[in-house]
Order: C-alpha cells, then structure tokens, then sequence
C-alpha cells in the first residue's frame, strides 16, 4: 500500500508520457520519407518534439544540431520526473543524473581523441546542468586540447580518476571510457545501499547487474576482434562484478580463440538464452545487447508498476528512441532504403 501512495502520482505522469514515445509504425512512416527536412517536420508534429525545431523553418541541420536538440528533450523529460518526484525519487534521479554526465564526458572525449571539434553546443544545455551538476559545459566547450578539457574538470568527481589516467603512458579512448563506466556503477553500488531500501536496490539491481554483464560481453568481444588482447589482458578491463553471468562463463569468454568460439560460449549463459542467437553464424552483438535489455526493463516495469522501475523504464526508453531517431535521419541523409533503416530502428 505505502508503494502505491508513493508512486501513484509520479507512475500517472510517466504513463503519460510513455503515450508520446514513438510507435514502430510511425518509424516506419519515417523510414520512407525521402529527406531530412521531411524527418524534421515529422518530428515537429509529434508531442514529445514539437518544440524542439522551433524558428528553424527552412535551416539544413547538421548531425551535431538534430542530435543537440533530441537530447534536450530527454532532458526536458527528467526535468519534468524531477520535478513530479518526492524525496526519495529525487535521490534516484540525482544517482541516474550522472549517467548524463558521462555521455557528454564520452562525446568529448571520442572528439579530442579524434582531434575534432566538438559537433554539440554544449552552452545549449548550461541552465539544465547547473541545476544538477558541477561540470561547467561553458570551459568544457571551449578547451583546446586532451589536458586542457581534463583540467576543466578540477573539482568535479572525475578529475581525479581522467587526470591519474592522463598521467599513464598514452591512454586510449578505450581506457577513458571503461574508467568512466567503473566509476559510475561503483557510485550506484554506494548510493543504492544509503538511500534506497532493499526492495528498490533489488529492482534497480536487476537492471544494472545485466547492464554490467552486457558490457563486460561487450568489452571480452571487443577486446578479442580490435585489439586481439590476451585473456590477462582482458580481465583487467572488466568490472569486477557478475549478476547473471558467472565467473567460469566470464573465464571460457575471455579464453575462447576464435569469434566463433566465442559465440558458442555466449549461446549457453542466461543472455544467450535471452536471445535469438540461433539467427545468424555471427549476430550483432549490439542488437542481442538492446534485446535483451528491452526485455528486463519493459518486465521490471510491467511487473513493478507503482516503483522506482518506473522511472529507470521510461528514462531507458526514451534515450533509444532518440538514438533510434539520429540513427534514422542519417539514414535518410545518405541515401539507405527504407527497409534498411526499418532494420535498424524497428523489433522485428
């Protein structure tokens, strides 16, 4: 009963919202315009976006600019939650905040190790983190160079761990990123355990364990078919921690000598099960990772209505449907057929 007086009004608000998500029928739609301003005035249509394009009638936009306005809206969103939300969703929402953080810390870093320019304002999204965040977007913006953009960040929570790395002999963006991600779900761990009870750690844990587990896949995949790494190696790169995936299956993984091998090992664990690994020799361990995960966050929500589930579910959902969407515009940019891009964006 306390769950249900609790999460009530905030589940209303997210059912609500959940309305405006895309449907695969309207991605469909969109697969099979012809150019990016169609794409663009589709979206204006769509309540979750109108006012994301407003006053750019007639603008050509690049990839930079469609994907800074997509993101604003995912940040309008949590706005909306947070606001909606008592103390203890607050926290919640406080904990996921820096999943925010690192994404932009990660496009920041692929454009310094690239030695581009950063495609994103980044001041667009100023007024939203200084309510939330200590990163100043302003001097992370304008940073020339690798050194110049970790030192920006003195005084934040990452500072120390990206400057010891900056000290390292040539860190890779591989070795910045993995950091980053070690970093954010120890945070979890340590907020979970002080603010949430136990019946919200376990919902979350869920979640966050497969997550967990997914990249560590992801990385003993990686790791075995770019940089050809040995299995010491490549256990230095995973997180110590295992929710479904246990530590012999993690072993055989990282021990396997071909692709192949590598694949057979992966069909006989939970994920393998979760999947349709039977479709194909070598099936894109991308899709398997979002259809698995579809999955565990659309049951624990379903199945946990009036809870933190809530929340993770919908915010989870809503930052595919914006890679979903930039992945779609390109698409229509460079010419790919609509059944192409349907392949990309829709469950089949």
């Amino acid at each position: 009963m306390g769950d249900l007086l609790s999460y009530s009004g905030i589940t209303t608000k997210v059912r609500a919202m959940e309305s405006h998500l895309i449907t695969d029928s309207q991605f469909r739609e969109m697969a099979a315009l012809e150019t990016v301003s169609d794409a663009e005035e589709y979206l204006r249509r769509l309540p979750a976006y109108e006012g994301l394009f407003a006053n750019l009638e007639g603008v050509v936009l690049h990839r930079g600019a469609i994907e800074q306005r997509l993101i604003l809206s995912l940040y309008q969103d949590y706005a909306k939650l947070y606001r909606f939300a008592n103390l203890t969703q607050r926290k919640f929402l406080d904990l996921y905040f820096m999943h925010f953080e690192i994404d932009i810390l990660k496009k920041c870093f692929r454009n310094a190790m690239g030695k581009n320019r950063l495609d994103i304002d980044l001041s667009v999204f100023q007024d939203f983190f200084e309510k939330h965040s200590r990163l100043d977007l302003i001097k992370l913006s304008s940073s020339m160079d690798l050194q110049e953009f970790i030192t920006n960040l003195e005084g934040s929570v990452y500072y120390d761990l990206l400057a010891y790395l900056d000290d390292r002999e040539q860190p890779t963006l591989f070795d910045y990123e993995v950091h980053l991600d070690l970093l954010y779900f120890r945070t979890i761990r340590k907020v979970m355990g002080k603010h949430l009870t136990r019946k919200e750690q376990d919902l979350l844990k869920r979640c966050f364990g497969c997550k967990l587990d997914l990249l560590n896949i992801q990385w003993i995949y990686r790791s075995k078919k770019y940089y050809h790494l040995q299995p010491a190696d490549i256990y230095t790169l995973l997180i110590p921690f295992n929710y479904h995936l246990n530590k012999e299956q993690i072993n055989k993984l990282a021990e396997t000598a071909t692709l192949e091998e590598f694949y057979s090992v992966l069909k006989n664990t939970f994920y393998g099960r979760k999947s349709d690994l039977e479709a194909a020799d070598m099936p894109d361990l991308e899709h398997i990772t979002l259809e698995v995960l579809d999955k565990i966050y659309r049951s624990s929500s379903r199945q946990n209505p009036y809870s933190i589930a809530t929340l993770n579910s919908y915010l989870y959902f809503k930052e595919e449907e914006i890679q979903k969407i930039i992945t779609l515009i390109e698409s229509i940019r460079y010419r790919v057929s609509p059944d192409e891009i349907i392949s990309y964006v829709v469950k089949m």
